[in-house]
């Protein structure tokens, strides 16, 4: 058996993929890992994986007391478990990490999902974002190893502490018989996290401009409620919440789509240069991409003209409804976004991708 690798994080596992991607090809590729999480009232069991999973059982589920309880928790477990190798996920998890691997002498590698201190959530709370701030400043220009989602967020980080960051996408795994059918259905799609800033509000309230489409939202957040509310109070007919789906379970929904939407709105850095996964779900599953005008996404969407992009100037649900008719409804132009798809998938991989992934675990020296 390889190196004990602990990966930490501070969702349930049930909806991460990739995480599930990361630690299943250490644990093909010879490492013994350990994914730590926690467990929710909600949450289902995990499907059989060839690495362990840990879920923590917390009196707290959020705010400063999750927090704490969890580093505390994830503390303790490391120096039981005594990893050689510790992968912290995002800055909510890299405390703990952190001050287990210099007592333990362990190696640290840190993967942030997203720039942390620019998220939605912390905008407008400096205090609190000042916090998060003092804990990166802290730690981050200790780190040796260090890699992310996107050359945008890498860039920025290297920057501002001088430390060289990699880059490993966060691409799905490859279908071997993709979608071949060129047909276009009625469905779009949002899938992914309920939260703030997401365009959720903006993808309702225009269906009642296409009455002969369905909005399909999978995925659970923040403002699952808020949702629910306006659709009702909109009386909006032709939108339905399928809930949170297993990532084993969710593509073969993805691909009946006609059109993936990922619509973030410009509320700081986090969301400005994010690149979703689930742009590159979509693509994977051969259907088309409507996406936010923010750099990542775009140059995705430019370089492999797999969608199209939605203007600042028309976030409003008329344009909305234009823009999408005018994507499904081209009976010459929708059928080439299509194969696009297929041909950008062969690439957009995580087969492809992981490699990257690998010369940073296996080479010690990487820095």
């Amino acid at each position: 058996m390889g190196k004990k690798i602990i990966i930490a994080v501070t969702n349930d596992l049930s909806g991460d993929q990739r995480i599930h991607r990361i630690a299943t090809t250490l644990a093909e590729n010879g490492f013994e890992v350990q994914v730590v999480g926690r467990k929710l009232p909600e949450s289902q069991p995990l499907s059989p994986r060839i690495y362990q999973a840990h879920r923590m059982k917390l009196w707290f589920r959020r705010g400063k007391g999750f927090y704490i309880e969890y580093n505390l928790r994830l503390l303790g477990h490391l120096l039981r478990q005594k990893p050689e190798i510790i992968n912290a996920n995002d800055l909510d998890t890299l405390g703990a990490a952190y001050l287990a691997a210099k007592f333990m002498r362990a190696e640290l590698i840190y993967d942030s999902h997203e720039y942390f201190t620019e998220v939605p959530e912390l905008i407008g709370r400096p205090f609190t974002q000042k916090i998060w701030l003092l804990l990166e400043s802290w730690i981050f220009p200790r780190l040796k190893k260090v890699y992310t989602v996107n050359h945008a967020i890498a860039q920025i980080y290297t920057q501002k502490y001088r430390v060289p960051v990699k880059v490993v996408r966060n691409l799905p795994l490859r279908r071997e018989s993709l979608p071949t059918s060129l047909l276009s259905s009625r469905i779009l799609l949002y899938q992914g996290a309920l939260n703030i800033g997401r365009g959720l509000e903006l993808m309702i309230e225009t269906m009642n401009y296409l009455p002969e489409y369905n909005l399909h939202i999978i995925g659970r957040g923040d403002i699952s409620e808020k949702l629910l509310k306006l659709v009702a109070e909109q009386e909006v007919k032709n939108v339905s919440f399928h809930g949170f789906i297993p990532f084993e379970s969710l593509f073969k929904l993805t691909e009946q789509a006609c059109l993936g939407m990922s619509l973030e709105e410009d509320r700081g850095a986090n969301y400005r240069y994010s690149s979703p996964n689930k742009v590159y779900d979509y693509i994977q599953a051969g259907v088309p991409v409507l996406v936010s005008d923010l750099p990542v996404m775009r140059e995705v969407v430019e370089t492999y003209r797999t969608g199209q992009i939605l203007p600042n100037d028309s976030r409003t649900p008329e344009r909305l409804a234009e823009k999408i008719r005018g994507i499904v409804e081209d009976e010459n132009d929708y059928p080439i976004l299509k194969q696009n798809c297929r041909k950008a998938a062969l690439e957009l991989n995580w087969q492809e991708e992981q490699a990257v992934l690998l010369k940073i675990y296996q080479n010690p020296n990487l820095s």
